[in-house]
């Protein structure tokens, strides 16, 4: 989150530029993908470019803001299948929703895997947290015997960021099919 929010409360008309700014990107980012214009993201919320950066002093701080709620669903519902009856099931199902989620808007898969691996950036802390909550998720489904027990969960998400690449990369007229490719990654985690 940028200084400005953290430090004191925002004024009433600085959040309704900061809330119309986080929607024009979303409906930018959903048309254009993640390397939509900032500058007519800031035009179409009616306010001027310095206004957008002293809210989001980058473009990973306005992503992780648009995908903020679609992140901490994602943390939760990791949470919620820790208690499913099948590891593997559960497992799959989070990275059903992990790949999904790296499909949002074009570019992301790209955007999402470099930032996992970049400390700084903006987008860090919430790819971190839905992977930790990946992690346990893992770990009981290689304590059960039902993944191999060498996947580390930063394999296992660029495993799942490459399944959600081709998925989305594929020919509107012909897509992948994400569970099928879905299937055969986790049919060649299994065990030996």
């Amino acid at each position: 989150m940028d200084r400005e929010t953290t430090t004191r409360p925002l004024r009433a008309d600085a959040r309704r530029n900061r809330d119309r700014l986080v929607a024009e990107a979303r409906a930018a980012f959903d048309r254009d993908g993640v390397a939509a214009s900032l500058e007519d993201v800031a035009a179409r919320a009616g306010v001027g470019i310095g206004t957008l950066y002293r809210h989001f002093p980058t473009r990973e701080a306005l992503l992780e803001e648009v995908l903020r709620e679609r992140f901490d669903a994602l943390g939760a519902t990791a949470r919620a299948l820790l208690d499913h009856a099948s590891p593997r099931a559960a497992l799959r199902t989070w990275a059903r929703g992990f790949a999904e989620a790296g499909t949002t808007f074009r570019g992301l898969t790209a955007a999402l895997s470099a930032t996992l691996r970049d400390e700084s950036s903006a987008l860090h802390a919430s790819c971190a947290s839905m992977r930790a909550a990946g992690q346990a998720l893992l770990a009981r489904a290689q304590r059960h015997g039902d993944i191999r027990a060498d996947l580390t969960v930063a394999e296992l998400t660029t495993m799942v960021f490459g399944v959600a690449w081709a998925h989305e990369q594929s020919p509107p007229q012909a897509p992948a099919d994400l569970d099928r490719l879905l299937d055969l990654l986790f049919d060649g985690l299994s065990p030996r």
